[in-house]
């Protein structure tokens, strides 16, 4: 399958250098739980892979954050680093790797802020030697679902309007056919949930300012948000997604995509038609 048409810009929905500058602007000493969470996921998505990953790539918006090195069946992976939103990578549509032939490239919590997506994989997909394995780790659809809710219910009542506050993220129904679209061989998707409990709808805006997660839209409003409509958005908040103790809880998804570079090796489909014993047969012989 060839590389998605590059003729056409994608639109530029996510602000990149807005969302480096805020990372920067709060460096952690430590990585973040939500990072902590992925790449813990990662050692359990790797341990079963009985292949020695010689050449390994792992991408991600803070290079420091991301681990040094990693498992495969009882293989050592050494990972060189590289944050996607340094000066190379943060414009709107750039991917620059140091090398090609990657044996195993993975991404991590980048792919939820990119513009074009498809143009992403594909990139990454030309920069892995056959039978290269990639690995992506993406906030999925259904996350800050609540902080959403809250937002539009408290922008109704505030202006009659709807305004963007909270990004969209990828659906996992959308993610077997981008890899597909881009040219994986084995796609595999799958989603984990959590749920995630706060003191108040402030320490988890709080905590979203601190990870660069706040509102990473190109077309945000501009104006600073009032005391009054935060208020307003704590209240249907609180009244939409808080426990018993008054803490609220917060979803989480974290989409997991995996693709392998095709080689012929690798196990294909079946050609319809050429099965040797009629599915008919099969029923009647059943029964």
């Amino acid at each position: 399958m060839s590389a998605p048409d590059q003729s056409t810009p994608a639109p530029i929905i996510f602000d990149r250098p807005l969302v480096a500058r805020r990372i920067n602007a709060h460096p952690q000493k430590q990585r973040d739980f939500v990072t902590q969470l992925v790449c813990d996921d990662l050692v359990d998505r790797l341990a079963p892979i009985a292949r020695k990953f010689e050449k390994a790539l792992i991408l991600g918006p803070n290079a420091q954050a991301l681990p040094t090195t990693g498992k495969s069946g009882d293989h050592d992976i050494a990972f060189e680093r590289l944050s996607t939103l340094n000066a190379a990578n943060s414009g709107p549509q750039e991917l620059h790797l140091p090398q090609r032939k990657y044996d195993l490239i993975v991404s991590l919590l980048d792919l939820q802020v990119i513009n074009d997506v498809p143009g992403y994989l594909a990139r990454i997909r030309s920069h892995l030697a056959p039978d290269g394995l990639m690995l992506v780790a993406a906030v999925g659809g259904n996350s800050l679902a609540e902080l959403r809710g809250a937002w539009l219910a408290a922008d109704a009542d505030h202006s009659g309007g709807a305004y963007a506050r909270v990004a969209p993220f990828i659906d996992v129904r959308d993610a077997g056919s981008l890899l597909q679209r881009t040219g994986f061989a084995l796609p595999v998707t799958d989603i984990e949930q959590h749920i995630v409990r706060y003191k108040s709808p402030l320490a988890l805006m709080r905590e979203l300012k601190e990870l660069g997660a706040t509102n990473p839209l190109a077309d945000r409003p501009k104006n600073f948000v009032s005391k009054r409509l935060l208020g307003e958005a704590c209240a249907h908040y609180e009244a939409l997604a808080s426990d018993p103790d008054k803490r609220i809880r917060a979803t989480l998804e974290i989409l997991w995509m995996s693709g392998w570079a095709p080689h012929e090796s690798q196990q294909k489909p079946l050609q319809p038609g050429s099965a040797q014993v009629s599915l008919t047969k099969v029923l009647k012989t059943s029964n």
